[in-house]
């Protein structure tokens, strides 16, 4: 009787302790995580004072029409030819740094990112990284179904440049290196990763990272208004492409833009951490000759 005791107490014990470490592991984990997900548009628009709001599309297509308040931040204008001849590569840190905080914005600001998953090739997404990979500590959220939901619910836009006061404040950037990936750590632990190539089949055809395989970026959103793919339905294509889950995902293309996409795609799914190869294959190509 009392071994019987004694046994059902350690059992008591041993799943109290497991709870409480599960709990702990949890809470861990999740004050490091961060503050990402997606926003409607009817929210939004009820909300545009709370958010400082970036328009990913080409500038060109800004002044055309955008959402009333929102600021021009394509990859375009963001990005540069380093001194290997590298091209589409994030300007030099503190050059970004002094953009981000001419504009308003500092590492705390709540920010929500917006796009067409068209003219700027998945330019949302590669923002979407790019606040993540500096450490971005304030709310980052995606419009779901970019400017064409906006539109559906007939909500105001604007034209030309609007007249703002943007204080100038500092950005503070930590960088978080595990969601970027040089051309020297991929190519020496490459049979590490399962590697995805975001990029056309006529791209793919002319050369592409050995072992990569191949799903267009165009894959990862679906419907008219071009919304990202759920966690049920990523997981879909990747069951449906043979894609191994147990190694960690690299995704590239060209630059890191479209593979920003993907990438932006698979972290609001809620799956394990994946890294975007920001150097893409004009890296892969010129470091590797």
């Amino acid at each position: 009787m009392i071994s019987g005791v004694i046994f059902k107490n350690i059992n008591v014990f041993r799943e109290s302790f497991i709870f409480i470490f599960i709990f702990l592991f949890l809470t861990i984990n999740n004050s490091l995580a961060s503050d990402i997900g997606l926003i409607n548009a009817e929210k939004l628009s009820n909300e545009l004072n709370n958010w400082i709001i970036l328009d990913a599309r080409p500038q060109k297509e800004w002044l055309k029409e955008h959402i009333p308040g929102s600021i021009s931040f394509s990859w375009e204008d963001y990005t540069r030819t380093d001194e290997k001849g590298i091209k589409f590569r994030t300007l030099p840190l503190e050059e970004l740094a002094e953009h981000l905080g001419k504009m308003g914005i500092n590492e705390n600001s709540p920010i929500v990112i917006y796009g067409d998953a068209n003219t700027s090739w998945g330019g949302e997404g590669w923002n979407f990284w790019l606040f993540n990979w500096l450490g971005h500590k304030g709310p980052i959220r995606l419009l779901y179904g970019g400017i064409q939901e906006w539109k559906n619910n007939k909500l105001p836009l604007k034209s030309g440049k609007e007249k703002t006061s943007l204080k100038k404040v500092k950005y503070s950037y930590s960088i978080n290196k595990t969601i970027n990936i040089s051309t020297e750590e991929l190519k020496k632990n490459i049979n590490l990763y399962t590697i995805i190539d975001t990029r056309s089949i006529l791209e793919w055809l002319k050369g592409h990272i050995p072992g990569a395989k191949r799903i267009s970026w165009e894959e990862f959103f679906k419907d008219k208004e071009r919304k990202p793919l759920n966690s049920i339905e990523l997981k879909n294509l990747f069951k449906k492409n043979n894609i191994d889950l147990n190694k960690p995902i690299v995704y590239y293309c060209t630059g890191g833009i479209r593979s920003g996409y993907a990438w932006m795609v698979h972290t609001l799914s809620g799956l394990p951490s994946a890294k975007n190869y920001e150097g893409g294959m004009e890296a892969w190509e010129k470091e590797n000759n």
